[in-house]
């Protein structure tokens, strides 16, 4: 197959199976793997290989970058402690205990720790597509956990391949610095960039090169971290973070827009292509196992995802309960919540490409020529375990949802309303001077201050979200701007104005739509709370 056919296949597949998944409201995930699973079986697809060095470097870079832009530093300063147990503590935990339930099913030691770092991780991407519909503290904790376990687990992988190929001496001194190196160097390497990207924007005025250093940015911070021998995982996440606090104050609206729009584009692409190419990889992978092996494999692989699934459930039933004995401030009390409300963070591992990725990077041979004795049984089991998390947990998670009485966090709502009125009163206190410095017209300033003095007092009467009058008025607003929409189109189509007019005209239209969008929002996201919750609404926060 040509690089081409494969990729309008590809691209054709998740265009209708995502379509299918949100009109049937089922797993997004789950079926795109399934029309993978489906083309895979075409033969011409039989040999089409996922090279994991594509995996790790067209896909991973802009996903991470994406999802660390776009996540809540807040939160994650909140939660740190929680998140670093998760990204280390259970990826370790996971390792270990994934390692000696293979070796028991015959796997050797080194292999079976290779399997153990390969399974250890959850998946960004995967995990995202879950969790959507969670409250906001929770969704931050499980997408960094996912982040940074990414991290966490491929430093792990480097040190425990090299051992199983090269057969190196395992030594836990030397395994702990390179860990630590690995942290750190990929941090630094991240901080730098971020520090380069937003030097490089003071200095942009174009708003098409901000669109081309934002896709450059992902790349050539992971690619310098990766020559250099580092996490580049790590270098993406801290570049992103940084620069989700830093990009407000150094780039134009007009370029953010744009930025904004091409990465929530491409992400949805590259996120739904790996997913089918997951499910193209998986008849192959099943083949390559040999039917002899076959049932052995099967009863391996299936333990296996029992053993990862337990052990998360294990772990938010344990050590959060410890470190309460432990730690006993009145603040940490405030982050606690009952065991019911934590399920959904125990239930949310869901693995994905990158435990794919890995487990296809493991060389067919030993460092002596040897053939590597368990290759095909490992990436059988790495295919199972996705397959399951994905379908058992990801096609039940909103039922675990509804059962733990989770409700989306109000505090957004309250957040923005503080900050609509704040922007108001802050553009009042400026009007005078403005007007004054740009020697404006008393009259054009009269209205405008009568339109923010209007808005400040539509801003102090903060509506219940329940208020069936401003939501009407929304409605009626949005089917309005359909009705002028319909106009300035059927101008264009009578040659009575432009193509250009048309579209500056349209944008507008288009800024006003979205603007509603969001305040329909409100009405939407606040679901009134389950009958006897007295539960922390946010939701537990694991380790607390």
């Amino acid at each position: 197959m040509q690089g081409l056919e494969v990729t309008v296949v590809v691209l054709a597949a998740v265009l209708a199976t995502t379509w299918l998944a949100r009109r049937l409201r089922w797993n997004e995930p789950v079926l795109l793997v399934a029309a993978g699973c489906v083309i895979g079986l075409v033969p011409d697809f039989r040999t089409l290989v996922l090279r994991p060095d594509v995996v790790l470097l067209l896909f991973l870079p802009p996903l991470l970058h994406w999802e660390s832009l776009t996540t809540s530093l807040r939160e994650i300063r909140t939660n740190v402690r929680a998140i670093m147990l998760l990204s280390t503590g259970l990826v370790l935990a996971t390792s270990a205990a994934v390692a000696a339930v293979a070796h028991a099913m015959g796997l050797s030691w080194p292999v079976a720790l290779v399997l153990g770092t390969v399974l250890a991780p959850t998946d960004a991407i995967a995990v995202a597509a879950v969790a959507r519909d969670l409250p906001r503290r929770i969704r931050i904790i499980l997408r960094t956990e996912s982040l940074i376990n990414d991290g966490t687990a491929l430093a792990l992988y480097t040190v425990v391949l090299a051992v199983a190929v090269r057969g190196q001496r395992f030594s836990w001194p030397g395994a702990v610095a390179r860990f630590l190196l690995d942290y750190a160097g990929g941090v630094a390497i991240g901080a730098a960039c971020a520090v380069a990207v937003v030097a490089l924007r003071r200095r942009l005025y174009d708003r098409t090169l901000d669109s081309v250093l934002a896709v450059l940015t992902p790349f050539a911070t992971y690619l310098p971290a990766q020559a250099a021998g580092v996490s580049g995982v790590l270098a993406v996440v801290t570049c992103g973070l940084i620069l989700s606090q830093a990009g407000p104050k150094v780039m134009s609206a007009g370029a953010r827009v744009q930025v904004v729009h091409f990465w929530e584009v491409s992400t949805f692409i590259l996120n739904g292509a790996l997913f089918v190419l997951v499910g193209i990889e998986t008849p192959a992978i099943v083949s390559a196992t040999g039917s002899a092996a076959l049932g052995h494999a099967a009863v391996t692989a299936l333990l296996i995802s029992g053993v990862v699934v337990a052990t998360r459930l294990l772990w938010f039933y344990s050590v959060p309960y410890i470190i309460r004995a432990v730690d006993r401030r009145p603040i940490q009390r405030t982050l606690r919540s009952g065991a019911r409300q934590r399920f959904p963070l125990a239930w949310s591992g869901v693995r994905g490409a990158v435990s794919l990725a890995a487990a296809l990077a493991v060389p067919t041979t030993m460092a002596d020529g040897r053939p590597f004795a368990g290759r095909n049984l490992l990436v059988f089991t790495a295919v199972v375990v996705i397959l399951v998390t994905l379908v058992v947990q990801g096609t039940t998670m909103p039922a675990v949802v509804r059962w733990a009485g989770l409700r989306r966090d109000a505090a957004e709502t309250i957040e923005e309303r503080r900050a609509r009125r704040q922007m108001v009163t802050a553009a009042l206190e400026a009007l005078p001077d403005c007007a004054r410095r740009l020697n404006t017209p008393r009259e054009t300033v009269d209205v405008i201050l009568d339109e923010l003095r209007q808005y400040a007092a539509q801003a102090e009467e903060t509506p219940e979200p329940t208020g069936s009058g401003m939501r009407a008025g929304l409605e009626l607003r949005r089917a309005l701007i359909a009705v002028e929409r319909d106009a300035l189109i059927r101008l264009r189509d009578q040659s009575n104005i432009d193509d250009i007019v048309l579209r500056r005209l349209q944008s507008l239209l288009d800024s006003e739509e979205l603007r509603i969008e969001l305040g329909l929002r409100a009405f939407l996201d606040q679901p009134p709370p389950p009958p006897g919750s007295t539960t922390n609404p946010d939701g537990p926060a694991p380790g607390e």
